[in-house]
C-alpha cells in the first residue's frame, strides 16, 4: 500500500476509534468531543478530496489553521465554559472568525456553494442586521457575544446538531461502511433478485428492492444510484427497457433510501433531537409512509409493463438459492443484532449499532464460500477506514454549516419573524401554510442536501405549522419528505443526473419519467397530514394499518392512472378517484 494511502487509512481508523470510544467512555465534555470531530474531518475535505496543487496547498493551510483552532477550544474548554459565550481578547475573536470561515469553506468544498452561501448571509445578517429597516431588522448584538455564542458555547458550531453528528450519525456511517466493505451489498442484490427477478418488469423491481435495502443503511440517493444502479441499469437496458425508464426507476428507487428506516440519511437522528421523540418512535412513524412510497413505485412499474415490454431477468442472471441465503446472512445478522439490542435490550441506537459493528467486523473475514483470506480482510478494513473517514467528514461539513444558520436564527429571532410571516401570508389556514412550506423545502432542497434543507426549513416553518394545529411529528416528517423532492424534480435533480449519465440518456427525459414514477414522494406527505393515524404505528397499530391500506389504494390508483396506457377518461377517473380517496 502506498505511504499516502496508508496515512489516510490510519486517519480513518483513528476517526472510527474516536467515535466508537465516545460511546463507551462515559461523559466527554461537548466542547472537547465536538471540536475533535471537526478536526478529524478537516483533512478529508481539504486534502483527501483536493485536486490540483493550488487546491492542496490552500487545503493544507485551512486544515492546519482549523485543527489548531479546534485544539484551542479543546484545551481551553473549562475556561471558555465560564465565559458564557462572550469572547475575551483579540486571540479568541480571531479563533472564532477563523473557525466560522473555515466551516463555510469546508462546506463549499464538500457540497458546493449554496449552503455556505445561506450560512454566510446568516452571519452577515447577525452582524449588520440591525441596520435593516422594518420588522426584519434586529436590535443589534455585540460582536464578541454574537461570535462567542456561535463558537465557544453549544449555541452554534458545537450545538445539538453537531452532537448528533458526533455521537449517532458517525456510528451508523461506520456501520454502513463495514457492511458495504463485505458481502452485505451483494446480499442486498441477491435477495432482491431472488424475490423479484422472475416477475414482470423484474429487473426494475430488483432495483426497487435492492435500493430500499441498500438505502436503509446508506441513506444517500447518490450512493444508491452509483452502487445498485451500476448493476440494475445495465440489466434493464440489456433486456430492452427504454433508457429513460431504466434511469428513472433507479433514480426514484434510490431516492427512497433517505426515507427508509433505520437511517433516513441522518434525518432520523436529527428528528430525535429536534422533536424529543425516541429513535424507535421515529422509525415506527416513518416505516409505513416509506413502504407506501415503494408500493407506489412498484405499481408504476406494473403500469409501465403495459406500455413497454419490460421483461423479467433471465435464469442466468438469477443467483442460486444457496448463495442468496448465505449472502443475505451477511447483512441480516448485523441488522438483527441492531434491532434486538434496541427493541429488546432497550439500549440506545448508538450502543446497539456498536454491537452490530462488532458482528459485521467478524463477518468481514469471510466470503460467500465461508473462506478466510487475510489479504482480503485487510483490503476490506482499508475500504472501511477510507469510506468512514470521507462520509463522516461530508456529514460533519453539512451539519456544522447548518448549525451556523440555526445559531443565527436563535440569537436574532429571525426564525420567529419568518414563522409569523408564513402564518400571516397563509391567512391562518393550514393548507396554504403547508403549500408555502412545501415550496420552500423544494427550493431550498434544490441547493442544499436533504438533511440540511430539512433542518433549516423545519426551524423556520415548523413552529408556524404547529401553531396552525399540525402535530409535531407530522410537521417534521412533512418537511423532511418535501426536502427530498429535489432528488427527482427539475431543475436540480441529483439522482436523475447521475442515473441519466450512467445510461447515457437525456436527463430531462429521465426526470419526466422519474416524476411520474415517484409521484408518491409528492403525495405521501399529504396523506400523512390527512390521515394522522398513518404515522401512529407504535401507538395504534390497527388504525395505522387501516390508514396505510386506504392510502396505498389511493396512491396505486393515481400511479396507474398517470402511467398506464389507458383511455383518457379512464386515466382521469382513476387519478381523480385516487385523489379523492387520499383526501377523505
Amino acid at each position: 500500500m502506498p505511504l499516502s494511502r496508508s496515512l489516510w487509512v490510519l486517519l480513518g481508523a483513528t476517526s472510527i476509534v474516536f467515535h466508537l470510544s465516545l460511546i463507551f467512555s462515559g461523559l466527554v465534555p461537548n466542547l472537547v468531543s465536538r471540536p475533535l470531530h471537526m478536526a478529524l474531518a478537516l483533512p478529508w475535505v481539504f486534502l483527501f478530496a483536493s485536486q490540483g496543487l493550488p487546491s492542496r496547498v490552500s487545503g493544507a493551510i485551512f486544515s492546519i489553521i482549523g485543527i489548531a483552532c479546534c485544539l484551542f477550544i479543546v484545551l481551553n474548554e473549562s475556561a471558555l465554559s465560564d465565559q458564557y459565550g462572550y469572547l475575551s481578547g483579540s486571540l479568541q475573536t480571531a479563533v472564532a472568525g477563523a473557525l466560522l470561515l473555515i466551516v463555510l469553506e469546508m462546506a463549499r468544498r464538500a457540497i458546493s456553494w449554496p449552503l455556505p452561501l445561506v450560512a454566510g448571509l446568516a452571519l452577515v445578517y447577525g452582524i449588520w442586521g440591525q441596520h435593516l429597516p422594518g420588522e426584519f431588522g434586529h436590535p443589534g448584538l455585540p460582536l464578541q457575544s454574537f461570535l462567542g455564542t456561535l463558537v465557544i458555547t453549544e449555541g452554534g458550531l458545537w450545538g445539538k446538531l453537531t452532537g448528533i453528528s458526533v455521537s449517532i450519525v458517525a456510528i451508523f456511517v461506520i456501520f454502513g461502511a463495514v457492511l458495504n466493505a463485505g458481502e452485505a451489498g451483494q446480499g442486498f442484490m441477491n435477495l432482491a433478485t431472488a424475490a423479484a427477478g422472475r416477475l414482470k418488469g423484474g429487473a426494475a423491481k430488483v432495483s426497487v428492492l435492492s435500493s430500499a435495502l441498500f438505502g436503509s443503511i446508506s441513506g444517500s440517493a447518490s450512493a444508491n444510484v452509483a452502487s445498485t444502479g451500476a448493476i440494475t441499469m445495465p440489466a434493464m437496458t440489456r433486456l430492452g427497457y427504454p433508457k429513460r425508464i431504466a434511469g428513472a426507476v433507479e433514480a426514484v428507487a434510490s431516492s427512497g433510501g433517505q426515507i427508509m428506516p433505520p437511517l433516513m440519511g441522518a434525518g432520523a437522528f436529527v428528528m430525535v433531537e429536534l422533536t424529543g421523540v425516541p429513535y424507535t418512535g421515529i422509525m415506527a412513524a416513518a416505516l409505513l409512509p416509506a413502504l407506501l412510497y415503494f408500493l407506489t413505485v412498484w405499481v408504476g412499474i406494473n403500469a409501465y409493463t403495459h406500455r413497454y415490454q419490460l421483461g423479467a431477468l433471465g435464469k442466468d442472471d438469477q443467483p442460486d438459492l444457496r448463495i442468496v441465503v448465505i449472502t443475505t446472512l451477511f447483512f441480516l445478522v448485523p441488522f438483527a443484532i441492531l434491532l434486538e439490542r434496541m427493541l429488546v435490550g432497550g439500549y440506545t441506537p448508538q450502543y446497539a449499532a456498536c454491537v452490530a459493528i462488532v458482528a459485521a467486523l467478524v463477518l468481514l473475514n469471510f466470503d460467500s464460500q465461508f473462506s478466510f483470506s487475510l489479504t482480503r480482510t485487510l483490503k476490506r478494513l482499508e475500504s472501511t477506514c477510507i469510506s468512514s473517514g470521507t462520509q463522516i467528514a461530508t456529514i460533519a461539513s453539512i451539519i456544522l454549516c447548518a448549525s451556523i444558520v440555526i445559531g443565527v436564527l436563535a440569537q436574532t429571532g429571525l426564525g420567529i419573524k419568518i414563522t409569523s410571516l408564513i402564518i400571516s401570508v397563509s391567512g391562518d389556514q393550514l393548507w396554504p401554510a403547508l403549500l408555502l412550506t412545501a415550496l420552500a423545502c423544494l427550493l431550498l432542497g434544490m441547493e442544499v442536501p436533504t438533511t440540511a434543507a430539512y433542518i433549516i426549513c423545519v426551524s423556520v416553518a415548523g413552529p408556524a405549522l404547529q401553531n396552525l394545529g399540525l402535530d409535531l411529528l407530522t410537521t417534521h416528517l412533512f418537511v423532511f419528505w418535501f426536502a427530498l423532492l429535489s432528488t427527482i424534480t427539475p431543475p436540480v435533480c441529483g439522482a436523475v443526473f447521475i442515473a441519466a449519465g450512467m445510461v447515457n440518456e437525456n436527463w430531462l427525459k429521465v426526470a419526466v419519467s422519474a416524476m411520474a414514477l415517484g409521484i408518491g414522494l409528492y403525495l405521501v406527505p399529504i396523506g400523512m397530514v390527512v390521515n394522522a393515524d398513518l404515522i401512529r404505528l407504535e401507538q395504534t397499530p390497527l388504525l395505522a394499518l387501516i390508514a396505510a391500506a386506504k392510502t396505498g389504494l389511493s396512491l396505486s390508483a393515481i400511479a396507474y392512472g398517470v402511467i398506464a396506457p389507458l383511455k383518457t377518461w379512464i386515466r382521469i377517473l382513476l387519478a381523480a378517484s385516487g385523489f379523492l380517496l387520499l383526501l377523505i
